[in-house]
């Protein structure tokens, strides 16, 4: 099913309340009623509890501290008040305002927005998590939004999506890379370069991205439209961090990691609708158990800055003489290490809490917020034909790649080591913390590949624990988009050939996976974008997937 989605008609389909400065009388809105300068950030909410919303907003062209009054109201014409406040802001948090609404009804929708002094900000739309019995949840879970890349047209239609009521960003909500970095070449084609045009290292860099990112208007539209549930990944600092550092940071040349670190944990912390550390917890502790009446908890994971061990990296130099017993013993010893962990041991007891705490309730569905993917993706097996086939529609670069995926299939390999197959023991201790707790029916929620996945999950001794569902990227390409279509569709199929819990993938598409819930099934819709590099766009329903609950777990239609 697909059909034509143009801008006009995005903007057209989203009440004009949300979009446009609220005049609060009838009549045309006056010139200084329609100046938005002040807030050209735009709105956001999140992090929403059964009574309380966070509201986020930034004041611009200002060097002052100035205060701002802001609003919640069951309609959009504020007539029916439900909270309201003052805040202060100024340079020492970039002048963003962020504030938690407090007293309102659990599952209700709301309207708010902010006034400083004649300026009035757009509105925005959002809600309260419900409680009690709850028929049915509608998310919709994006990934990996790349501001080079293309536009954000996914962002526009998970904004006017009817069935989506909260967007789970699995993280990469922005990326940290200069003006040679990844997406590059297409941003400078599209004129979407990366600002500041340098790395970002430091608290002002890490500011400045975010206000780019924040600054685009199909963004603006699904943060006006929805509540997110946001947790990072690894591109909100630099690629591929740990406890001791990054792949992507260089102390030589870039200082030391934990201030850079540090200081892109504040702008995240500044930057999005998320609420402030609890007492006792630093900013990396960053954890969330979401719970929708009877229905649903949705537990999110930390698994970059608070208990990961160092990635292991592949030797190219050696893997060409490694055999097969060689390769063996570099999974079981050196990246089945016991000692590597993935999450620290505050998390591993929230999680194990908020599990007990789900069953205990009778909640029918256990989410797991997860940034990489966490099935076992061996990379694909290739044969002397599809190799054939590859070089025939490959150039040599890209052939090279192909060869080099082939290579780690001959040796079953896993396709990356930064994801949950690169920390195999850690993977075992979170499947092992969920049977402890009486789960063996998860159905988690992955972001980071840039593809879209069903996956089957299983533990070492092949006891089933659950399902994956993971998100494409926003303008992220997947892994063998660049390889042409034909060939990136033959990767995917020989991944799905090649690893049994990997009941489908799909990396060519960009968009968004949308998720409704019911007591007694859940349907996964995975929704692609035609184009990233146009504004003018159509959206696809690849496919749908009905999930149905037994004795034995939950199963895939």
């Amino acid at each position: 099913m697909s059909y034509r989605l143009t801008r006009r008609r995005a903007l057209a389909g989203l009440s004009t309340a949300l979009v446009l400065p609220l005049t609060g009388r009838a009549g045309p809105a006056t010139a200084k009623e329609r100046e938005t300068a002040r807030f050209s950030h735009g709105v956001a909410s999140g992090d929403p509890d059964h009574q309380s919303i966070v509201l986020w907003t930034r004041l611009s062209a200002t060097d002052s501290d100035l205060n701002v009054h802001w609003q919640v109201a069951r309609d959009d014409a504020f007539q029916q008040l439900a909270a309201q406040g003052t805040s202060t802001t100024g340079p020492e948090r970039d002048f963003t305002v962020k504030v938690v609404a407090q007293g309102l009804e659990p599952g209700q929708q709301y309207f708010y927005r902010f006034r400083s002094g004649e300026y009035l900000s757009p509105i925005g739309r959002s809600r309260t998590l419900p409680d009690g019995h709850v028929e049915s949840l509608g998310l919709a879970i994006a990934s990996c939004s790349n501001y080079p890349f293309g536009y954000f047209n996914a962002y526009e239609a998970i904004a006017l999506d009817p069935q989506v009521e909260l967007v789970l960003h699995l993280g990469d909500y922005l990326y940290e890379y200069g003006p040679d970095g990844y997406g590059a070449a297409t941003g400078t084609r599209l004129g979407r370069q990366h600002h500041p045009e340098r790395e970002i290292v430091s608290l002002t860099d890490y500011r400045q991205r975010h206000a780019q990112y924040k600054s685009d208007p199909q963004s603006q539209l699904m943060h006006a439209a929805h509540p997110l549930l946001a947790i990072w990944d690894d591109h909100e600092s630099t690629n591929n961090p740990w406890l001791g550092g990054a792949e992507n940071h260089q102390p030589d040349t870039e200082g030391e990691w934990a201030l850079r670190r540090a200081a892109s944990l504040q702008a995240y912390y500044e930057w999005m609708p998320i609420r402030e550390p609890e007492p006792g917890r630093s900013r990396a502790d960053y954890w969330r158990h979401f719970r929708f009446g009877d229905l649903a908890s949705l537990i999110t994971l930390e698994t970059r800055h608070s208990g990961r061990s160092q990635q292991i990296d592949y030797d190219i130099q050696t893997l060409p003489s490694m055999t097969a017993a060689d390769a063996q013993h570099f999974l079981d010893e050196v990246v089945g290490d016991p000692s590597r962990r993935m999450l620290s041991a505050e998390m591993e007891q929230f999680l194990a809490q908020a599990l007990r705490a789900s069953k205990q309730t009778g909640e029918p569905w256990r989410l797991i917020g997860n940034q990489i993917p966490m099935a076992r993706t061996r990379s694909p097996q290739l044969s002397a034909d599809d190799l054939r086939q590859l070089q025939q529609q490959l150039d040599s670069e890209h052939f090279a790649r192909a060869q080099y995926y082939a290579r780690l299939g001959e040796l079953g390999l896993p396709l990356y080591l930064d994801p949950w197959d690169g920390y195999p023991a850690a993977r075992e201790r979170f499947y092992k913390l969920c049977a402890d707790t009486g789960v063996r029916d998860l159905l988690v929620l992955t972001g980071d590949s840039h593809s879209f996945w069903s996956n089957v999950l299983h533990d070492r001794h092949g006891t089933r624990m659950g399902l994956e569902l993971g998100t494409n990227g926003i303008s992220s390409p997947g892994d063998f988009q660049e390889f042409g279509p034909a060939a990136a569709r033959l990767m995917d199929q020989r991944l799905m050939d090649s690893n049994p819990e990997v009941a489908w993938t799909d990396g060519l598409h960009n968009g968004y996976l949308r998720l409704v819930l019911q007591h007694d099934r859940a349907v996964a819709d995975f929704i692609a974008v035609s184009t990233i590099t146009a504004r003018q766009y159509g959206i696809e329903h690849l496919r749908r997937i009905e999930i149905s609950r037994s004795d034995e777990g939950l199963r895939m239609q």
